[in-house]
């Protein structure tokens, strides 16, 4: 499955693109704040996920 995300500024145009999808047989959904904030958040969780270890005490520095 693909997924794209699109953010507009005018409802008009957001439901002109609903509509398109409905008709070509894709599925849509309009996303709440909370939702964007929480698949934003979890973009950031996995591009910045390395599997390595900071050294404590070099970044506790970093935060002064």
């Amino acid at each position: 499955m693909k997924s794209a995300v699109i953010s507009g500024s005018s409802a008009k145009s957001l439901q002109l693109l609903l509509e398109l999808a409905k008709q070509m047989g894709m599925k849509s959904k309009v996303l709440t704040e909370e939702e964007m904030e929480d698949a934003g958040l979890a973009i950031a969780i996995r591009s910045g996920r390395t599997g390595k270890f900071l050294n404590t005490e070099k970044f506790l520095k970093s935060l002064k």
